[in-house]
């Protein structure tokens, strides 16, 4: 049995005080420091509880306000901001792709026009 249960019904513990009282020449079996041992571990445990429910309480709130920020429409879900992401990079590549066959369309142009000038030399020498 633990002595917390003891505290925690008075009328039980006055019992046992009174039978452990040092009854002509007896001497208590307990010393007054264990009791008191036993309220100091209660104490620290139920600060180490206190803490613990804090945290819980804390964790449990910041779960419920994501929750109700994705239910409300107002946040982005992490999946799109991944997928915007993925559409800034393939748009950037698109641009650099575009960039390239816009000088290539270039240099075909530069080649096309030098083609006319001598296909237009040949057919003056002729």
């Amino acid at each position: 049995m633990d002595r917390t249960f003891l505290y925690r019904h008075r009328d039980l513990l006055q019992r046992i005080h009174a039978a452990a009282s040092p009854q002509e020449g007896r001497i208590a079996a307990v010393s007054r420091a264990s009791p008191q041992a036993d309220l100091a571990n209660a104490l620290e445990r139920n600060k180490r509880l206190a803490t613990r429910v804090r945290q819980l309480e804390k964790r449990l709130s910041q779960a419920l306000g994501e929750a109700a920020w994705a239910e409300s429409g107002l946040g982005a879900p992490a999946d799109t901001d991944q997928l915007q992401q993925r559409i800034t990079m393939l748009e950037q590549h698109l641009a650099d792709i575009q960039g390239q066959l816009d000088e290539r369309d270039d240099e075909l142009e530069v080649a096309r026009a030098a083609n006319r000038e001598l296909t237009r030399a040949l057919n003056q020498r002729e």
